[in-house]
């Protein structure tokens, strides 16, 4: 049976950590930068587990600025 990978890529400059990404990751692969910020000075999201990652996309849907793709790849 084929395996689907997932991998997030997040733009950490446009983020504004709202932490609603983190919240709508049913594996817990996001989280926010505890202690680094971007330039304009927010917690930006990461992540934290990307081998956890399914590729259900529930995080850039929930994203209101648009700041995280998601990709599949089916691993067989």
């Amino acid at each position: 049976m084929a395996k689907v990978i997932g991998a997030v890529d997040i733009d950490s400059e446009r983020c504004k950590g709202c932490n609603l990404c983190v919240v709508a990751c049913p594996t817990s692969v996001l989280d926010l930068q505890p202690k680094e910020v971007n330039n304009r000075g927010y917690h930006f999201a990461y992540t934290a587990r990307p081998d956890a990652c399914i590729g259900c996309a529930s995080c850039a849907m929930v994203c209101p600025d648009a700041c995280i793709e998601v990709y599949r790849v089916i691993e067989k």
